[in-house]
């Protein structure tokens, strides 16, 4: 793979942003840009991630403070730009406070946090996210979330699916999607949407805890490697 540098975003709170370093350079040829939340420089990085934590420490609610920090000015015209912008969890939560992607995140169901293994079915592959993945596979990731509960109304929900842009669904091992196996109460199972232009990603899921066998799954590892060798032009 050729070089490409991929850049993360450290929001104070971040605790998922070390994981996500260490799952990019895993990959041969890319290199992880730690950015700091109050940088205007990207430094030619070819791609972002948002990662997950407790950004500002989640006051009001969660990413809705981290939408102002300086860098998001540089991320949201990044994104505009159509350079690739993941967002994990935390991530997934300030791309939807900036309105780069549709709908809101509230409170878990059972206003628990959850920290737990998950299965979760790929709906659409052909993002440039999800090309190594093939539809209906069901991936074995992990939640740890206390505002994971996906809403938006029903207009955009149809809107969502009829340009699909919903790319994961919570659902069990067989991959059924039902109330059983959704444990957020995310309308639909929502597990992560794309936005229409189809360079931003957010998901709830952390798929760099689910990169290498060692964590217990590597099912996370075909996004990150659909992304980067997407980036890299292989």
């Amino acid at each position: 793979m050729a070089d490409v540098t991929v850049g993360v975003v450290v929001f104070p709170g971040s605790n998922c942003d070390h994981d996500t370093e260490h799952a990019v350079a895993s990959f041969d040829g890319v290199r992880p840009l730690m950015l700091w939340h109050n940088e205007h420089d990207l430094q030619g990085v070819k791609a972002i991630i948002l990662p997950g934590g407790f950004s500002y420490g989640d006051y009001l609610r969660a990413g809705s403070i981290a939408r102002f920090s300086p860098i998001m000015q540089e991320v949201i015209e990044f994104a505009r730009k159509g350079f690739p912008v993941l967002g994990i969890c935390n991530g997934f939560q300030v791309l939807l406070e900036s309105k780069l992607l549709e709908g809101a995140l509230s409170r878990n169901r059972d206003k628990k946090f959850l920290c737990t293994q998950t299965t979760i079915k790929a709906v659409n592959c052909s993002t440039i996210f999800t090309s190594l993945y093939s539809v209906g596979q069901v991936l074995r990731i992990p939640i740890a979330h206390g505002e994971g509960n996906y809403f938006a109304p029903a207009e955009v929900i149809e809107s969502l699916e009829e340009h699909e842009q919903i790319v994961f669904r919570y659902s069990d091992a067989e991959g059924n999607v039902s109330d059983g196996s959704n444990p957020n109460g995310s309308v639909k199972n929502i597990a992560g949407i794309i936005n229409r232009q189809g360079n931003v990603l957010g998901l709830m899921p952390h798929p760099e805890r689910a990169s290498e066998k060692l964590l217990g799954s590597d099912d996370g590892r075909s996004l990150l490697e659909s992304l980067f060798r997407h980036i890299a032009g292989v």
